[in-house]
């Protein structure tokens, strides 16, 4: 699932349209993670032209109508429409070089490990995005205000095994527009 409701506050607006050598960076996030690679797969946000987008890629589009709560409001919202399933993978949608190859490993290590949360990562440093087994929804769904799937990763750190992304790269996020130059 991408989340994409984000307000850009320190950006200074929609950042997902902003472009990272000249694809904007939603869709860099969903060539990154593709809908095939899912039984079920989704973009969570309050932005019409986001969930076109998503939409004429293959996601479901979620409507954010409570993008303004924080990141629970997305995390709740997505696992409503992926309740049935093993596993939820969360990913943001500011991380323009993020790879598919890393999305496979971190799915392989889910299948292989069906009870852990998997995490990206670099060095031995957890970043986005994670995957969570089903028997932690309840506790996803919980969580309130600009909170998300960390929180269960911090309290439940016995159950996470990270995946080495292949370049630290693929954790940057882009939060500025001075990001978005370097």
């Amino acid at each position: 699932m991408l989340l994409a409701s984000g307000a850009g506050r320190r950006f200074g607006g929609n950042k997902l349209l902003a472009q990272v050598d000249g694809v904007p960076l939603i869709r860099r996030a969903m060539a990154a993670v593709p809908p095939v690679l899912f039984a079920r797969a989704a973009v969570c946000s309050p932005y019409p032209q986001i969930l076109a987008l998503a939409e004429a890629g293959g996601y479901l589009a979620l409507r954010n109508g409570r993008a303004q709560e924080g990141i629970s409001a997305s995390v709740r919202l997505g696992l409503a429409a992926m309740e049935d399933l093993d596993g939820v993978l969360f990913a943001v949608c500011d991380q323009p070089f993020l790879t598919t190859e890393s999305i496979k490993r971190l799915l392989n290590a889910f299948k292989e490990s069906k009870n852990a949360i998997c995490a990206l990562s670099w060095q031995g440093r957890r970043g986005n995005p994670a995957v969570f087994p089903a028997d932690l929804f309840p506790e996803l769904a919980a969580l309130t205000g600009d909170v998300g799937g960390g929180a269960v990763i911090r309290r439940l750190p016995e159950r996470l095994i990270l995946v080495e992304a292949a370049s630290p790269r693929e954790l940057a996020d882009v939060d500025t527009s001075e990001d978005l130059e370097q």
